[in-house]
């Protein structure tokens, strides 16, 4: 690909928005960009900005729209983002879309992949779901990792997150459908906007979306 690409993946938690961004990632050759893993890893590094963020979350405070912009702004110089990336947890809000505006400038968003899935498939997930503390991998509450605690990739701790417990999953689609549901209509008028069925086998997933790149020229 010659032209910076740059696509935004939008959807409920749960949807599947990790799982495709990798896979899509290994196949157009550019990085899977997650603003969650961008955040951890400046704390873990104790870069000056993860300090800051570090000291906002131990206030129990939101991130800032300003911090989560630099972040991905300075992320996009690094060399592997120089054709571009696959967005996963940015933009959130309306505000974040027009930052990201002015950080791409004339590339701009190529295209905007919203994977729809039932809020009470999102519950099934996100209520399964263990990850590990230090690497990120997730597993199933029915996997090895998950009953023993232990992560295969890295040996760090496999727990369930307080975020995926019930109460904080309806918490978390109120936030969805009030902040980035909105998201929609941003980028469907601008013609950037496709709809996949997020209820699928994940390779079928993939093939629609892989499907939907080739018809708009994004190989």
């Amino acid at each position: 690909m010659s032209a910076r690409v740059i696509i935004v993946v939008l959807g409920k938690q749960g949807a599947g928005k990790g799982t495709q961004c990798k896979r899509l990632a290994q196949h157009l050759g550019i990085p899977h960009v997650s603003t969650g893993d961008i955040l951890r890893a400046a704390v873990r590094d104790a870069t000056p900005t993860g300090l800051e963020v570090s000291s906002i979350l131990h206030a129990g405070q939101l991130v800032s729209d300003d911090i989560v912009n630099r972040l991905v702004k300075d992320r996009f110089n690094d060399t592997d983002a120089r054709g571009g990336a696959l967005l996963d947890g940015f933009p959130r809000t309306a505000s974040q879309a027009e930052a990201l505006d002015e950080i791409l400038g004339e590339d701009g968003v190529k295209i905007c992949i919203n994977l729809d899935v039932p809020n009470s498939l999102v519950a099934e997930r996100l209520s399964s779901r263990r990850v590990c503390q230090e690497c990120g991998a997730i597993y199933r509450d029915t996997d090895i990792e998950a009953i023993s605690g232990t992560c295969s990739n890295c040996g760090g701790d496999v727990i369930q997150r307080d975020d995926d417990l019930p109460e904080a999953i309806l918490k978390r689609l109120e936030a969805y459908e009030r902040d980035t549901a909105p998201l929609l209509s941003f980028y469907d008028g601008r013609g950037l906007l496709v709809r996949v069925d997020g209820d699928q086998d994940p390779q079928e997933v993939t093939a629609e979306i892989l499907d939907v790149l080739s018809e708009r020229g994004i190989t």
